[in-house]
């Protein structure tokens, strides 16, 4: 973007990982690849070694360097992929020996940003993410324009080459951090709306490819995108949804997390994972037939932190058991009898009722029960009752009052009462009982 390097397609690469013992480094090989496939290229050749801790000058020592460029050679690719975050000296150091383009882990990730991005605002972040990764490498391609502009109309105030692009970058980053600011003031009021109607949020978070979106879609009958590739959904979605006992519910898609996601993509995606930082309810869907299952769910708790979210209820669903020998669906609950998990199928749909359920059961923490008799007079109550759903049923006496039959939220009952001007007393005390459940 703002300094020259060789060109690639991306089309055939060589991949490099390290085996480093079990800590912060490590990083799962499968998922590498899943990484470069879902970026577009294509993996010719996979260059592995252990090491302890990573060389300061070239992350894998000069051997390896020198394995990778005979690769290189051979295969006559254009890219070289690391599975792990370089400095951006390492980068330069080992393009130097192998006379290639180098990418990282965190390059990586923000290129398959760049191509899932739909939305104006997804591709804000995405350019605002890869212009703080960029600005710390914009040193490699512009050496030799260390000097200052010269010749008849270039003559300026001064500015190196290098200084004037790092300024542009300066002020595009503070443009879009403007613009973004923007977004996430009318995210806020979108909220601060929905607060004050009383519509709880429930944020669907979890690993990359777990199944959110397909979860979404057959629970809401969305066309949100949904493909088994990592990062198929970038840009949040919010659809209502009608849960039992709980009434109209705003559902809430968002980006999938991974190990090590770059700090970057947090920050840049901020304004839409506040959707998550904001909910009433987090369902945290996991891949239950993944072999790395525990240890994505220990990366989603990790960022689920960064962003302050980690605190929020939160109802843990086993998405894909379709794919295992011997899981049915079922709810899992506490000592209290509180639901913890559940167990389900969202390609199959199978235990969305027992979803549901649970999502009731924890949303709807006090309900009205009972059966009122309405007087002709308050029909403005009668219509109401019916237009929040809360009308089960209803029977008429010979002199023309009707009986009906109520089960909704208790605070929805005290709203409905207020708008038709009656008070709580006629009922709330003398005809009827809330429980808890």
């Amino acid at each position: 973007m703002f300094f020259e390097r060789p060109d690639s397609g991306g089309e055939e690469a060589v991949l490099v990982h390290v085996d480093f013992p079990e800590g912060a480094n490590r990083e799962d090989i499968n998922e590498f690849r899943e990484l470069v496939i879902s970026a577009g290229a294509d993996p010719v050749e996979l260059v592995t070694t252990k090491r302890d801790v990573p060389h300061v000058k070239t992350f894998v020592g000069k051997g390896k360097v020198e394995e990778i460029a005979e690769m290189v050679r051979l295969h006559d690719v254009s890219l070289v992929i690391f599975n792990h975050a370089l400095s951006p000296s390492q980068e330069r150091n080992i393009e130097r020996e192998i006379k290639c383009r180098v990418l990282d882990r965190t390059g990586l990730i923000l290129d398959i940003f760049a191509q899932r991005a739909r939305t104006h605002e997804g591709k804000l972040q995405v350019e605002l993410a890869q212009l703080q990764h960029q600005s710390t490498r914009l040193v490699r391609g512009w050496t030799h324009l260390e000097r200052q502009k010269g010749g008849i109309g270039m003559r300026g105030p001064g500015e190196t080459q290098l200084e004037t692009d790092r300024r542009l970058l300066r002020e595009r980053v503070k443009s879009i951090h403007a613009r973004l600011d923007k977004v996430r003031s009318q995210r806020d009021q979108s909220r601060r709306a929905r607060q004050r109607s009383d519509v709880p949020t429930v944020a669907i978070v979890g690993y990359t490819n777990a199944g959110k979106s397909t979860l979404f879609n057959a629970l809401t009958q969305a066309e949100v995108y949904a493909a088994d590739q990592l990062f198929a959904t970038l840009d949040p979605t919010l659809r209502r949804l009608d849960i039992d006992d709980v009434g109209e519910i705003v559902l809430a898609d968002t980006v999938g997390f991974i190990r090590h996601l770059p700090h970057k993509l947090v920050e840049a995606f901020r304004a839409t994972l506040q959707e998550a930082a904001e909910a009433q309810l987090l369902m945290h869907v996991i891949d239950c037939a993944s072999p790395e299952r525990e240890g994505n769910i220990e990366q989603v708790e990790t960022v689920l932190s960064e962003i302050q979210a980690d605190e929020l209820p939160e109802l843990r669903v086993y998405n894909k058991i379709d794919l295992l020998e011997t899981a049915t669906p079922r709810i899992d609950r506490n000592e209290d009898g509180t639901p913890v998990a559940v167990w389900l199928s969202a390609q199959e749909r199978q235990g969305f009722d027992l979803l549901r359920q649970a999502i009731s059961e924890l949303l709807g923490e006090e309900l009205f029960e009972g059966n009122l008799t309405l007087p002709p007079a308050d029909a403005r109550l009668r219509a109401i009752l019916y237009e929040s759903g809360g009308v089960q049923s209803e029977e008429y006496t010979d002199n023309g009052e009707s009986l009906l039959n109520i089960r909704m939220q208790l605070q929805d009952f005290k709203r409905a009462l207020s708008k038709a001007n009656v008070p709580e007393s006629r009922f709330l005390v003398t005809q009827a009982e809330p429980w808890e459940q």
